[in-house]
């Protein structure tokens, strides 16, 4: 039993057909912080809005292997100015074998971008006090709700233009998840 490998159980003497995933590895693609006012903005008495906006991009990089990309920006300003603002891509890649088809696109875009958010969560948070401000703690994504609000915006749209569609969106097509930001107040 010890001997038996965990990632294939059958130790190659047969067909294994169980799906299987694994985080291949996982990076910042692109991280941009300023602090454009510094050192006026740290005599401002006025507390920023901080806008959070984040996006989900997804590209196949092999046959098994996907790329998901979760971009956030954070912007804090005030009636002063800008605050500080910090750009980041962070990205994870994935091998996916033995999915179904239909599981691959909420994969992707509900439970990748889950598994990578903590990381966003620390980096955003490490960045904004390399600024000179308190940490900025992201507040949770339910990226389940935001993948289901995509999916009925895309079947709304296919259904005003395409009368004859199944709803299951373009077939290989995995969408961006664009959200709009929330006001959290830094304080």
């Amino acid at each position: 039993m010890a001997d038996q490998d965990p990632i294939n159980p059958n130790n190659g003497s047969g067909p294994d057909n169980a799906p299987q995933i694994a985080v291949i590895t996982q990076y910042i693609k692109d991280l941009s912080v300023e602090c454009p006012n510094s050192p006026a903005v740290f005599q401002w008495q006025a507390q920023p809005q901080v806008d959070v906006q984040f996006n989900i991009n997804v590209n196949n990089v092999a046959d098994e292997v996907h790329e998901v990309i979760l971009k956030v920006n954070v912007a804090a300003k005030s009636d002063n100015g800008a605050h500080f603002l910090i750009d980041l891509s962070y990205a994870g890649l994935l091998g996916l074998r033995n999915l179904p088809e239909d599981a691959v696109g909420p994969f992707l875009l509900i439970e990748a971008p889950r598994l990578l958010f903590p990381f966003v969560r620390q980096i955003v948070a490490d960045a904004v006090q390399q600024t000179g401000f308190p940490p900025l703690l992201l507040e949770p994504i339910d990226f389940n709700a935001v993948y289901l609000q995509q999916l009925n915006a895309m079947q709304t749209a296919e259904g005003e233009g395409d009368a004859g569609s199944d709803g299951s969106g373009p077939a290989g097509e995995t969408p961006e998840a664009p959200v709009e930001g929330s006001g959290q107040t830094n304080s």
